[in-house]
This record gives C-alpha cells, sequence and structure tokens, in this order.
C-alpha cells in the first residue's frame, strides 16, 4: 500500500514509464524462459535420439558378434573330419591357426581332453596343461558357453599387453567336441577384451568425440568393464558403478536431474560431479549362453549437448533486453508528450478560472500520442515474434540435419561396402518381415546359401585385391540372376545368403544351380574359373526361427562342400 501511495504522488509520466516498462520487462522475460524451457526438452529429445542410436547400434553389433563368436566355436568343435583321427593331429593345430588368423581379436584357440588337458592350441599355449577348473572348459563340456569378461590367467605371462598397456582379459566361448553322441572334448576360444573397445570407438568417431560423446559397458551386477581409454583409470579409481537412476529407471532417485518426455532418456550426475544427457539399453542377446546381462550406456556432458541451446536461449534474452530498453524510452516519450498536453490543458484551465477572456481550452493530441504507443508496442511485439521464427526455423534445420544423417547411418550400418548387397544386419530385417509375411500366408520360402569354392587359395595365390573383385562379381551375378522380391546379401567373408519368397525347395534348388552354372561358365581374367557350393533350406512351418532356417542352410552348404564342392544340396 505504501509503494502504491508513493506511485500515486509521482507524475504521470513516471507512472506510464514504470507501469508499461515493468509490463514489457515481465512479459520478455516470461517468453524468454517459456522458450528456453521448450528449447532444452526439445534438444534432449532430439540429443538424447541420437544416443539413444548409437547405443542401440552398440548394442546390435555387440549382440552379433557374440553370436558369431559363440557359432564359430560351434563351427570348430563340429569338424569331424578333423577331431575323429586324434584332438591332437597338426591338421587340428592347422584348423586352429587359421581360424585364430582370420580373426585379429582372437587370443588362443585351444582343445582340450575331457579331463582338462590341453592337447591342441594356437602357438602351442597351454599345451600340456590343465584347464580342469577354468569355467569355460567345465561348462563347455555340456553345452555351447560364452563367459563374460575376466582377467587373463594362465596366459598372462605368455601374451603381450594391449595396444593400450592393460593387462589382458578375455571373453570366454567353448563348445563340446562330440564324436559319434560323445563328447570327446572341448574346444575353448579366448577371445580378446580389445573386441569390444574396438567396436565402440568404431561407432563414436572423432567428431563425436570432440563433443563429449562417450559409450560404456557395465555388466549383469552394475559393475563398469569397458569405458573409453581417456576415461578408464580415473573411473576404475572412482570404482564408478552404474548410476542408481540408470539401474532402477525411477525418476526420483537422487542422481537423476530430469528425463525426456518418452522416458529413454536422463540428465544423470555420475561419479565424477558431472551431470551427462545418459541414454542406455540392456544387451539384446540372440541367444541364452551369449546373454551375459551386459548395459550399454552412452552419455554427452549436458554443457555441450545444450551448447546450442543455450546460445540461442542467450541470444533470445538478449533482444528481449533490447525490446525493453526501447519499451522504456517509447514510453517516456509517450509519456512526456501526454503530459505536456495535461500541463497545457491544465493551465488553459486555470487562466479560463482566473476570467480571462482571451483564454481557450486547446485541441488535445492524445489519442495521437496513445496510437502512437499502440504502433511502439505492435513493433516491439512483432520483433519479438520475428526473433522465435528465426529460433524455430533454426531448431528444424537442425533436426533436419540430424534425421539425415541418422538416415545415411542407418543405410551405411545395412549395407556390405565392398559388394554394394545388404550385410548381416540388413538382410535379419528383410528376413523377419519376409519370413511374417510367409508364416501369414502360408506361402513357401527358402534360403540358399552360397560359399566361393577355395576362395582361402584365390587370396593367397592372387592377393585380397583379386579376391575382393571375385565377391563383387559373385555379387553382380546374383543380383542379376536375382528376382525383384529376392534378398541378397553377404553375411560372411565369402559367404552369401539369396532369400526367396513364393519359392519351394525344389525351385530354390533350380534356382540355385543355376547360379552355380552361371558363375562356372565365367571367366576371371585374373583368378580363372571361380566355382561356388549352394546350400538350400525350406520354411518347413509357422513355428521356425530364422535363425533354424539359416542354420539349415548352412548345414546343407557345409554338406556340399565336404560332398567335393561345385554342386547344390537341400534340405527339406
Amino acid at each position: 500500500m505504501r509503494l502504491l501511495s508513493r506511485l500515486g504522488r509521482a507524475s504521470l509520466r513516471v507512472q506510464i514509464m514504470l507501469v508499461f516498462g515493468t509490463l514489457v520487462l515481465v512479459l520478455a522475460l516470461l517468453l524468454s524462459l517459456g522458450f528456453s524451457e521448450l528449447l532444452r526438452q526439445s534438444t534432449q529429445r532430439s540429443v538424447g535420439a541420437a544416443l539413444r542410436h548409437v547405443a542401440e547400434n552398440a548394442n546390435t553389433l555387440l549382440a552379433d558378434g557374440l553370436l558369431t563368436r559363440q557359432r564359430e566355436a560351434q563351427v570348430l568343435a563340429s569338424a569331424q573330419n578333423i577331431w575323429e583321427h586324434g584332438l591332437d593331429t597338426a591338421d587340428g593345430r592347422h584348423l586352429l591357426e587359421r581360424h585364430k588368423s582370420l580373426d585379429p581379436f582372437n587370443s588362443w584357440i585351444g582343445v582340450a581332453a575331457p579331463d582338462g588337458a590341453v592337447l591342441n592350441a594356437t602357438g602351442g599355449m597351454l599345451v600340456g596343461q590343465s584347464v580342469r577348473e577354468r569355467p569355460w572348459f567345465q561348462q563347455g563340456l555340456a553345452q555351447s558357453y560364452v563367459g563374460d569378461v575376466h582377467p587373463a590367467k594362465l596366459l598372462d605371462k605368455l601374451l603381450p599387453p594391449t595396444a593400450y598397456g592393460e593387462p589382458n582379459r578375455f571373453l570366454d566361448f567353448a563348445a563340446p567336441i562330440r564324436l559319434r553322441g560323445e563328447v570327446v572334448g572341448v574346444l575353448g576360444v579366448h577371445g580378446s577384451w580389445e573386441w569390444t573397445r574396438h567396436v565402440l570407438q568404431s561407432l563414436v568417431p572423432q567428431s563425436a568425440r570432440a563433443r563429449g560423446v562417450e559409450l560404456f559397458i557395465f555388466n549383469r551386477e552394475g559393475q563398469l568393464i569397458l569405458a573409453p581409454a581417456a576415461r578408464d583409470a580415473m573411473l576404475e579409481a572412482k570404482s564408478q558403478q552404474l548410476p542408481a537412476a540408470l539401474a532402477s529407471g525411477g525418476s526420483d532417485a537422487p542422481d537423476r536431474d530430469s528425463a525426456s518426455p518418452d522416458g529413454e532418456t536422463a540428465v544423470v550426475r555420475w561419479d565424477d560431479g558431472v551431470r551427462y544427457l545418459t541414454a542406455t539399453t540392456r544387451l539384446a542377446a540372440r541367444t541364452t549362453a551369449s546373454d551375459l546381462g551386459w548395459t550399454i550406456v552412452a552419455r554427452q556432458p549436458i554443457g555441450m549437448a545444450f551448447e546450442e541451446a543455450d546460445r540461442l536461449v542467450r541470444l533470445t534474452l538478449a533482444c528481449g533486453l533490447a525490446a525493453v530498453l526501447l519499451a522504456w524510452l517509447l514510453a517516456w516519450r509517450a509519456a512526456h508528450r501526454l503530459g505536456h498536453d495535461l500541463e497545457t490543458l491544465a493551465g488553459a484551465a486555470a487562466r479560463v478560472h482566473a476570467g480571462d477572456s482571451e483564454a481557450h481550452i486547446p485541441e488535445m493530441r492524445s489519442s495521437t500520442e496513445a496510437r502512437q504507443l499502440g504502433q511502439a508496442l505492435a513493433g516491439m511485439t512483432q520483433r519479438l515474434l520475428a526473433a522465435n521464427q528465426a529460433l524455430e526455423e533454426t531448431v528444424q534445420q537442425r533436426t533436419r540435419q540430424l534425421q539425415q544423417a541418422l538416415q545415411a547411418l542407418e543405410r551405411q550400418a545395412s549395407t556390405d561396402p565392398l559388394t554394394g548387397v545388404l550385410n548381416r544386419r540388413g538382410f535379419d530385417a528383410r528376413m523377419v518381415a519376409l519370413l511374417g509375411l510367409a508364416r501369414r500366408s502360408a506361402r513357401p520360402l527358402s534360403v540358399v546359401a552360397l560359399d566361393v569354392d577355395h576362395f582361402k587359395r584365390i587370396n593367397d595365390t592372387h592377393g585380397h585385391g583379386a579376391g575382393d573383385e571375385v565377391l563383387r562379381r559373385l555379387a553382380a551375378s546374383l543380383q542379376a540372376r536375382a528376382r525383384r522380391s529376392d534378398v541378397v546379401a553377404r553375411v560372411g567373408g565369402e559367404e552369401f545368403v539369396v532369400l526367396l519368397p513364393d519359392t519351394d525347395v525344389a525351385g530354390a534348388r533350380t534356382i540355385a544351380q543355376a547360379l552355380l552354372q552361371v558363375v562356372a561358365e565365367q571367366e576371371d581374367p585374373v583368378v580363372g574359373r571361380v566355382t561356388i557350393s549352394a546350400g538350400v533350406a525350406g520354411l518347413r512351418g509357422p513355428e521356425e526361427e530364422p535363425a533354424t532356417l539359416l542354420d539349415r542352410a548352412d548345414a546343407a552348404l557345409y554338406r556340399a562342400k565336404r560332398e567335393g564342392r561345385n554342386r547344390v544340396c537341400a534340405q527339406a
């Protein structure tokens, strides 16, 4: 009340300036604060979506990699033509060495007898020693096994440190070796933990790392098992655990500041005291054995994630303050002119009251001043709306650029760069869709697995460039012979898969035989005549899974290899 009383004693021009200026100031602040919150939410959604995409890509690559390595161990263990002559033969040693040379992240491959004694291994390491107490051996006696990361024990002193100077850590893969239904040994693979670091680094280019984007892996107990090399020692010293807000998913966790509206990203304070925009995903294991319970986490410091949004907010606030100053100047001028008119009117009235015969009431122009004030307000509002529109266009442009980048990344992630056909990821997505259509419509569907005969000999004799050219020519031949509805993909080094909708096993076998003939008739200018082998499998029923169908096609392919190559074998 005292403030209102003092304001009532002030001049009209001061009252107009204070009231009008205060109103504009409050309006500008409210608009700036509201826009700031909307922009931060939009930025958290868009940047969070990008982080989720990176985490999900890591999830897919890790899950597929674990499955591939598990299957590689199973394939090696199922090489009965090698193991039936003994587990310690030179052919067995050559098989292990050759497979290890194909993958730089295979640190050790060995074969142990049922009593745990190592009979054969790459580099001759651990031969004669017992692995009876190792979990991979115990589990591998009964079934296919995938073991979580652990420090090297028996091999610690036999292998050099990693490229980052860290002690060796392994992922274990094992499978029983059976001959005529009897377990005669266990095949074990120690995969280097650096494989996971390589996968994560491939998903975060240098430009993303410069913006603070990082990927982590936590195990089933929430313990940190992989961090970027620059962060590893610091976070290990702090015993970094999976933040409770991410582990529980609760929005009321003490270290969770805010969450996106879709609940998939959150701003979380980590143990280093810094707040990060964080996205998580659980490892989508392809098999029960490879379900290690990992949590993949992608994060970015909020200072970098919201850098552009904060700049736009500061720009908006500065424009608002500039508009407030201009409005105050206009209000002062309008109040001055209106006060002058009122003073003139008061003077004229006083002269009339005094009896001055020549006194008169002058024409007032306050309505014109009011219109000028309205025009000033309209101009100020127009400037604020223009600034807001410019900011919205900037956000939409950034969003379109991000969407285009994500689409380009998706295309790259599903296409084989060497041959131009689909890779395993792209093929899996198409196979799920076509398999669902075949189930719903009760139509036949077949798969042809193809493999270049003696491809290693081609690489060894003519070089990898010639081998790559053979793969490109084969892919071109497959695409040329394929129908519009067929799906051609490269799923391994020299292995291709053709998915044939609306085609039974007999038809698929005919197509495969034609493909073999076309390839055999071609003459490569460097390699000469190249042949391929093919395995055919058809969908047995609506309950059959994609992996089972592919396994049967692979089994038919391996039978074609065993029976002499350059032929087609089929499973009904």
